[in-house]
């Protein structure tokens, strides 16, 4: 019996963690019953894979039952495979699985005759009891199977009752082997459910939160650090609940740190106590990254999402951690909230930018099945996509005019803020502007006055269009500004042919013949270079003379800052040289 599973990621880098679950579980949940029957193989493909091949995957491995995983991300591209794979495969029995399928698992049924059957929630000890119905080929047993929706004999669809839930200790650890992982961010879970109520959100049906003991998460952890892996990124959905477990596994990770890898965590800020905050001061730059769900700063909207979080509190802590300048914080932000037009929610965009996050993710409402928020649509006047990911169109409080604003200012933040390319010249410019958010809109009406919109631009194009506005709407202030711009390019590009925003290079030839010679040996600015002669060490290294600013600065890109990626600077004594 060949059992197919197959996840369908939003990009190659990611890696899915639920179908490798299923499979571990399922072959130690049936080594001692007949292992000889069954053969679980998975097969990973990305949305932006032609359909064709990913039917041809599938075909070659021509498996008895084909089980796919659904998300919000993939949904449609399941549908068509679902569809198409049927007619080249009609006595493959298909399953799905997943968040996508779970709460209308009739209802998907119905639209996808081809489909078989449904795992609902939590997949683990469902799909164990589906695969040993297969290697039985006993399917009077499904009748008894919880967790399940499916399609009788007779073609009647029937729901079974709910699987309890699993303890965390029984989930296999799936990286022993991590060839399959390599290049790819790796997802751990240490913990499951949420206690938090959130209207928008799946997790809020759920209360029972799990905890996977750290007898098995230190040394699963430790294993990780042993194989160097780039990014870990734990799937908990509020990681720091428990203030003794978050300071063990965060004290862990700093002790036994490899100087590579980076730990990815969700929390909830305003949690955050005084000795959490201490231990993080503490630590390698670049070790954890934390994402921080902030949503909304309007107290109302707050209320009626069910979201208890305290903005006062998540400030204190957030400014607290950027003063350490080791770790990087993403703050997010949904618009389409309940009460949140949009002055409510620049407010709300002003009060979370003057943090200053190393990202800044502005998202929009997805009005998910099963959540609260969708049986709320008629009273919110929600109005939003058919298809997934179910994105607001409109509501009470905001037009699809406004939607377009605010999608508008999202493509600015993230070209030019969420990139961490103009930092330095952004800095300036907020201060010249009456807000932040006027700023990106100014911008943004900029952009789309000129049809920026419509076309990709490389980066050195992106740094051009930033000094145009600059020149259009602070026309006293280019010549500054155009230093601020050279200086953010030159932070990050190690880049010799110069761009044509930065104007006429102002460093003599015999000044930088002089300074590489005498540097290859004292090495006074470049310590980090003993070992490259003055050729090498002008190749990884960058001088500008800023006459406005007043500064010779050398750039460094063999040293660079771990969170940001900027080089190091440091002041050159222009004088020593002449």
């Amino acid at each position: 019996m060949r059992i197919l599973l197959t996840a369908i990621n939003a990009k190659y880098i990611h890696s899915n963690l639920a179908v490798y679950t299923l499979k571990a579980y399922a072959e130690k949940y049936l080594a001692t019953y007949a292992p000889d029957k069954l053969g679980i193989d998975i097969a990973e493909y990305t949305i932006n894979q032609q359909t064709d091949d990913i039917l041809r995957g599938i075909y070659k491995k021509a498996p008895d039952v084909l089980c796919l995983s659904c998300y919000i991300w993939n949904i449609s591209y399941v549908e068509e495979i679902v569809k198409e794979i049927h007619k080249l495969l009609p006595n493959m029995d298909i399953w799905l699985g997943g968040p996508e399928v779970s709460y209308d698992a009739k209802e998907v049924l119905i639209r996808l005759p081809q489909v078989r059957g449904i795992m609902r929630g939590e997949g683990e000890k469902i799909f164990a009891g589906v695969c040993k119905i297969y290697m039985e080929r006993n399917f009077e047993q499904l009748a008894e199977t919880a967790g399940i929706t499916y399609r009788q004999e007779d073609g009647q669809i029937k729901a079974n009752i709910n699987q309890e839930l699993m303890e965390l200790d029984e989930i296999p650890f799936v990286y022993e082997d991590m060839r399959d992982f390599e290049h790819k961010i790796i997802y751990y879970e240490s913990s499951r459910g949420c206690p938090f109520s959130c209207s928008y959100c799946l997790s809020s049906i759920d209360k029972a939160v799990r905890f996977r003991s750290l007898s098995l998460v230190k040394p699963e952890l430790q294993l990780l650090l042993d194989y160097k892996v780039p990014q870990v990124k734990f799937v908990d959905r509020t990681f720091n609940l428990k203030h003794e477990r978050t300071l063990e596994i965060w004290s862990y990770l700093a002790e036994h740190d490899n100087g590579i890898t980076n730990f990815h965590f969700e929390i909830a800020a305003d949690l955050l106590n005084q000795e959490e905050l201490t231990l993080i001061q503490t630590m390698r730059p670049g070790l954890i990254k934390l994402e921080i769900g902030v949503q909304s700063t309007n107290p109302d909207t707050l209320k009626e999402i069910r979201r208890t979080a305290d903005f006062e509190s998540i400030k204190k802590n957030v400014e607290f951690i950027k003063s350490s300048g080791n770790v990087h914080e993403h703050l997010d932000l949904i618009a389409g909230l309940p009460f949140e037009d949009i002055k409510s929610f620049a407010k709300s965009f002003d009060e979370v930018y003057a943090l200053r996050p190393n990202q800044l993710q502005l998202g929009f409402l997805k009005v998910l099945k099963g959540s609260y928020m969708e049986e709320n649509r008629a009273a919110y006047g929600l109005i939003f996509k058919e298809e997934p990911p179910y994105e607001v169109l409109s509501t009470k409080w905001i037009s699809y005019d406004d939607v377009l604003e605010l999608k508008g200012v999202e493509e600015m933040v993230e070209v030019y803020y969420n990139s961490g390319q103009f930092s330095h010249t952004l800095e300036a410019l907020s201060e010249e502007s009456a807000s932040p958010w006027k700023l990106y809109m100014e911008l943004w009406k900029y952009y789309e006055g000129r049809h920026y919109h419509e076309g990709q631009h490389k980066r050195s194009a992106r740094y051009k269009i930033l000094f145009e506005f600059i020149k259009k709407y602070i026309p006293e202030r280019t010549e500054e500004f155009r230093e601020l711009l050279t200086f953010d390019y030159y932070l990050r590009e190690n880049a010799k042919t110069r761009p044509e925003f930065a104007g006429e290079y102002k460093v003599e030839k015999e000044f930088l013949r002089k300074f590489y010679e005498r540097e290859a040996e004292e090495h006074k600015y470049l310590p980090e270079y003993k070992e490259y002669d003055k050729n090498q060490m002008r190749k990884m290294t960058h001088i500008e003379n800023f006459t406005i600013l007043r500064k010779m600065l050398l750039f460094d890109y063999k040293c660079r800052n771990p969170l940001n990626q900027e080089a190091r600077t440091c002041m050159i004594k222009k004088e020593l040289y002449i």
